[in-house]
């Protein structure tokens, strides 16, 4: 059985991937930031020894051998440009701890326990449309984070594929999830989608299944890939 550690898993996209990945027999560890689920460890990633103890107690869940890492954990919260310099500051430093810094623990964990094992591994990043095309005024921190992501990601890739330890990227844009439905009621509501040639929102469960195939399915040559998930709103 495949044991995966999925972050970020009690709702939206991360409820829809957990969902997805059991159905395929996979054992999945979640992580929420508060939780009493007893398959879902409780870690809030403002704490930097968050990391840490969720990779230390996913591990004794899992009998001591995770295979997959799944980096999905995210907050998307809007700090205005005419923000005082330290609300400013401090929107950055928080968007940057949990999405990007707690998903590099993760994955330096992942990679250095697949090399101490001499097995390989995967890493699956969920980043966004943002981290390619950027964001509003509001989200360069979030935009930021999401490109960081995907610069991590092709390192992982190129530095670590000789010894099996895969890395795949996915770039959601607008999903149907409440993250999602706060940002587009702000900028505008129906309006912003005539930028979507498909002419609406991907569903969570889009987003899942792209998720679970990287997870379990992808072939190895596609490991330092993004896939694009974003209804043709931004093609490259």
């Amino acid at each position: 059985m495949t044991s995966i550690l999925l972050t970020g898993s009690s709702r939206g996209i991360g409820a829809a991937a957990k969902a997805a990945l059991e159905v395929r027999g996979a054992e999945v560890i979640g992580q929420a930031t508060r939780s009493t689920a007893i398959d879902t460890v409780p870690a809030d990633f403002s704490d930097p020894g968050a990391p840490q103890e969720l990779w230390e107690a996913a591990l004794a869940r899992a009998g001591g051998t995770i295979d997959v890492l799944v980096n999905n954990a995210g907050m998307f919260v809007a700090s205005p440009l005419d923000s005082s310099d330290i609300e400013w500051l401090d929107a950055w430093e928080e968007t940057m701890r949990i999405n990007l810094t707690a998903a590099a623990q993760l994955s330096r964990f992942a990679v250095r326990h697949w090399q101490q094992r001499g097995t390989g591994g995967r890493i699956v990043h969920v980043a966004s449309r943002a981290g390619h095309r950027g964001d509003s005024p509001a989200h360069w921190h979030y935009a930021a984070s999401k490109g960081g992501m995907l610069a991590m990601h092709k390192t992982i890739a190129r530095q670590y594929a000789a010894e099996g330890i895969l890395s795949f990227a996915i770039t959601p844009g607008f999903t149907d999830t409440a993250m999602a439905g706060d940002y587009l009621a702000s900028r505008g509501g129906p309006g912003l989608l005539a930028d979507i040639p498909l002419g609406r929102v991907a569903a969570p469960e889009e987003i899942a299944e792209a998720i679970a195939w990287c997870a379990l399915d992808a072939p190895p040559s596609l490991t330092g890939a993004t896939l694009d998930l974003n209804g043709a709103s931004y093609v490259r």
